[in-house]
């Protein structure tokens, strides 16, 4: 699928592409509709319909992403919440085999999220993954949501890296799209970002299931 000679930087998304977004699915859906519903007295049902008009309005935007935010709207320890069900937070299948084995080539690895930092440290922390990467970029660094075509000119402007051998991995078409109008020359697509959900439709994208697809070669 990729010639890995080709390929300088390698830029890996986290949630939905290394992490399980299973945790990340069921902390929006369920976990926050539960502990909304306690604090007003109120019915899940009732919580999941207040609460998804509000999240549907801010996909797409850094704010969608941002933990203070939604603590502030919400009037809910999003960051405590999340700490509370840390036990779901899970590696996707060969992901650390392939990590292990990008490490041992002279590629540069770049994790590079729209999560907020409190999200990152508390992922890091629980998966151990953080020496795997040269960098570490949070998409709140910049103030841009990785789905505008502007974020990926400052992550270059601060990371210098050459369209023409790097690869992307994301699990969001919306990202993806992004990066090849900024004119990213490798795209790779994850099919099965929630482990508890069936295959998603990837677009025009190449896309893997897991990372053993991208092992040959390295």
């Amino acid at each position: 699928m990729i010639d890995w000679k080709q390929i300088n930087t390698v830029l890996l998304d986290m949630d939905g592409t290394l992490l399980d977004l299973n945790f990340d699915n069921h902390f929006w859906k369920e976990f926050v509709p539960l502990k909304y519903a306690e604090k007003h007295g109120i019915s899940i049902v009732a919580a999941k319909q207040q609460l998804e008009p509000q999240f549907k309005s801010m996909e797409g935007k850094l704010e969608w992403y941002c933990l203070d935010y939604w603590s502030d709207v919400l009037a809910l320890d999003i960051a405590g919440l999340k700490a509370e069900i840390a036990g779901l937070i899970a590696v996707l299948p060969h992901v650390t085999e392939f990590l292990e084995k990008i490490r041992q080539s002279p590629k540069r690895v770049l994790l590079v999220t729209n999560a907020h930092r409190d999200s990152v440290d508390l992922k890091m922390e629980k998966t151990c993954l953080q020496p795997f990467f040269d960098e570490i970029i949070s998409s709140h660094d910049f103030g841009l949501p990785k789905e505008q075509p502007d974020f990926w000119e400052r992550l270059q402007q601060q990371h210098a890296f050459e369209k023409q051998s790097t690869l992307l991995i994301d699990d969001s078409l919306a990202v993806l799209n992004s990066a090849r109008q900024f004119g990213m020359a490798y795209l790779i697509s994850v099919s099965r970002p929630d482990s508890k959900q069936p295959k998603k439709e990837t677009g025009d994208y190449p896309a893997i299931e897991d990372f053993r697809e991208l092992m040959s070669g390295l």
